[in-house]
C-alpha cells in the first residue's frame, strides 16, 4: 500500500480520539506535545489518560462514541476495541472529508500513524505498508544510529547569523557516573549541537570524540590560574563564548548540581543575561552503589540515605553535622572522600555507628575499570581506595550482591 507521507501542525487544533485504552495511552502524549486540544470519548480510561484529564491537559466525555462527536475534529483516532464502532468513527470522518486513524484495521484506515523518532532536532517517521513491527524496528535502527553517530546528520551553519550580532546560549549538562552510554538523551542532543564544550575530567572523554573537529573543546582542568580562581575562570570561558553567539555546553560528570558546582555556573548565566538550560545526570552517589549491586535504600533494611561530601574532613571546617550522620542508622553515600576516609570513619563511630558497619568502595563505578571493595567501618581508613570512588556505609553494603 502506497501513502503520502506528510507532517501535521496540529498546534491548537481540534482532534478527536475515540477509546481510552493502551493505544490511546500511547497516542495522546504525541499529540499534546504536539500542541494539539484532544477530546476523549471513552466510558473507561488508563491511568496515564485518566491523570491528563484530571490535570486539565485532555477533556474526556465519560461515554460511548456518538455521531457528531467529530464535527469539530481536524484529525480523528479511532482506537476501540470494537471494530464496528472504530468502522462507524472512521466512516463519518471520511464524510466530514477528515483524516482518520484505524488503530485496529491498517488496510481500512484512510491515514496511518507512523513510527516516529526525534532526536537532535531530526523527526523520523517510517512506513512500512501498514506492518507497524516493522516500522517500529526500521524506526529503533534509526534512531540507534542518531544517537551513536553511526547515522550522521550534520548541521548547516552557513546561515548562522555573525558572531555578536545575537547572544548565544549555554547547556549545564551532567554526563552521568561514568560509561559514556548513561548520559541522558537530551544531554546528547545537545552535545551533537554544541560549538563549544566545556569539559570535566571526570565526564565520558569518549562522548568528546564524536564531536566535529570544528567544535571548540575547553579542557576545565587546564584553565590557567590567575588572580581567579578556577570555578571562575571556567564561568568567565561560558560565558565569553555565550555572548560571542555561540552554542556553549558545559559538560560535567554525574549530575552538575551534587557537588559540582553547578549553582554557581547557573547563577553566572543568568547574572551576565545569558539563557542557560539545565540538563541533570545520573548522579554517581545512586548510580554509583547501583552498579555494584547496592540500593541505597532497601524495603525492610533502611528507609533513608544522606549524601555527603568528604573532601573537607570533619572539623570546625566542615559544614557536614557527622555526629548526627553516626547516631543515625540509615546508608550513608560519601563522594570525593578517599583522602579523608580514615577522619571520617572515626567521627562516625564516635558519633555511634557500630565499627562493624559494612562498607563498599566503588571505584570508577559504571565503566571497565569499576572495582568494588569491601571492608567493615573501623577498616575504612586502612582499606584501599583510589579516585573517583563512591564509599557506602550501612546495612545496604552487606548484602551479598556480586553483579
Amino acid at each position: 500500500m502506497s501513502v503520502y507521507e506528510i507532517g501535521l501542525r496540529l498546534q491548537g487544533k481540534s482532534v478527536l480520539v475515540v477509546g481510552g485504552g493502551s493505544i490511546a495511552g500511547r497516542r495522546v502524549p504525541r499529540l499534546l506535545a504536539a500542541g494539539a486540544r484532544v477530546l476523549l470519548v471513552a466510558p473507561e480510561a488508563t491511568t496515564t489518560l485518566s491523570d491528563y484529564a484530571a490535570a486539565g491537559e485532555i477533556q474526556w466525555e465519560r461515554r460511548e462514541w456518538r455521531s457528531g462527536d467529530g464535527d469539530d475534529a481536524w484529525f480523528v483516532l479511532a482506537a476501540t476495541d470494537a471494530p464496528e464502532v472504530n468502522a462507524a468513527v472512521a466512516a463519518e470522518a471520511e464524510a466530514r472529508r477528515t483524516w482518520c486513524v484505524r488503530a485496529d484495521d491498517a488496510a481500512a484506515s484512510d491515514a496511518w500513524t507512523l513510527a516516529h523518532t526525534e532526536f537532535d532536532g531530526v523527526s523520523v517517521a517510517v512506513s512500512a505498508s501498514g506492518d507497524p513491527r516493522r516500522a517500529a524496528s526500521i524506526r529503533d535502527s534509526i534512531a540507534a544510529g542518531l544517537r551513536t553517530g553511526d547515522i550522521d546528520a550534520p548541521r548547516s551553519r552557513t546561515t548562522r547569523p555573525a558572531a555578536g550580532s545575537f547572544k548565544g546560549r549555554v547547556a549545564l549538562v551532567g554526563a552521568g557516573p561514568g560509561d559514556a552510554d548513561l548520559i541522558t538523551l537530551r544531554g546528547l542532543e545537545l552535545l551533537r549541537q554544541a560549538e563549544v564544550v566545556v569539559s570535566d575530567r571526570l565526564a565520558p572523554q569518549e562522548l568528546l570524540d564524536m564531536l566535529g573537529e570544528d567544535v571548540e573543546i575547553v579542557d576545565a582542568a587546564k584553565l590557567p590560574y590567575g588572580r581567579h580562581t578556577t570555578q571562575e575562570q571556567i564561568n568567565a570561558v561560558m560565558v565569553e563564548r555565550a555572548l560571542e553567539g555561540k552554542f556553549v555546553v558545559r559538560l560535567k560528570g554525574g549530575d552538575g548540581f551534587v557537588f559540582g558546582r553547578g549553582a554557581e555556573e547557573l547563577d553566572a548565566c543568568l547574572e551576565a543575561g545569558v539563557p542557560v538550560e539545565v540538563v541533570p545526570g545520573l548522579s554517581s552517589s545512586i548510580a554509583g552503589p547501583a552498579a555494584a549491586g547496592v540500593p541505597v535504600t532497601e524495603r525492610g533494611v533502611v528507609h533513608d540515605f544522606t549524601v555527603a561530601t568528604g573532601h573537607v574532613p570533619p572539623g570546625p571546617q566542615s559544614k557536614v553535622n557527622w555526629a548526627a550522620l553516626g547516631a543515625g542508622h540509615g546508608t550513608i553515600v560519601l563522594l570525593m572522600a578517599v583522602k579523608n576516609r580514615a577522619a571520617i570513619a572515626e567521627a562516625l563511630i564516635a558519633g555511634g555507628r557500630a565499627p562493624e558497619t559494612p562498607v563498599r568502595i566503588v571505584e570508577n563505578a559504571t565503566t571497565k575499570n569499576q572495582t568494588v571493595r569491601n571492608c567493615a567501618l573501623a577498616d575504612l581508613g586502612v582499606t584501599e581506595a583510589h579516585h573517583p570512588s563512591v564509599i557506602v556505609i550501612g546495612d545496604v553494603a552487606g548484602r551479598a550482591r556480586e553483579l
